[in-house]
């Protein structure tokens, strides 16, 4: 098995045992990668080569598809005034990276990202705290076989 395979076959194994808190804070973790990759491209020159300009269009997209699913998996029965609030950034995020897109320019996706970042911290916090302790599981106390 070469290192690509193992490495995908790692995280895949990490994504299938995660818990739902875990996976959210993943999907910020890779949005605010994407986004940050489409940031280092836009500089003084970035309109003079095409396939950064598609490269940049290509990580803006998987960021706001990621921010689709987390607005996908908001349960907003349960969730009430906090799950409202949050598909209103969300929507508020993929608004801003289009405008972004269409523009190429850095500084709303600067915005969102650092918004994100934000949230992540909250989300890992959550996560942090509430995890359930893993039980400490003891030697049963000796047979007596003699008799």
């Amino acid at each position: 098995m070469g290192y690509n395979q193992a490495l995908s076959a790692y995280r895949e194994t990490r994504v299938r045992t995660a818990s739902q808190g875990t996976l959210i804070v993943m999907l910020y973790d890779e949005a605010i990668k994407q986004i940050g990759n489409a940031i280092a491209l836009i500089d003084e020159n970035f309109r003079k080569e095409p396939a950064r300009i598609e490269k940049c269009n290509t990580h803006i997209i998987k960021s706001q598809e990621i921010i689709t699913e987390l607005m996908a998996s908001l349960d907003m029965e349960a969730g009430g005034e906090i799950a409202s609030n949050l598909l209103s950034l969300y929507t508020y995020f993929n608004q801003q990276l289009l405008e972004a897109n269409i523009e190429k320019k850095a500084d709303k996706m600067l915005v969102v990202r650092d918004l994100m970042e934000q949230l992540r911290a909250a989300w890992n916090e959550i996560v942090t705290n509430t995890a359930a302790p893993h039980e400490v599981q003891t030697a049963p106390v000796g047979i007596n076989i003699a008799g």
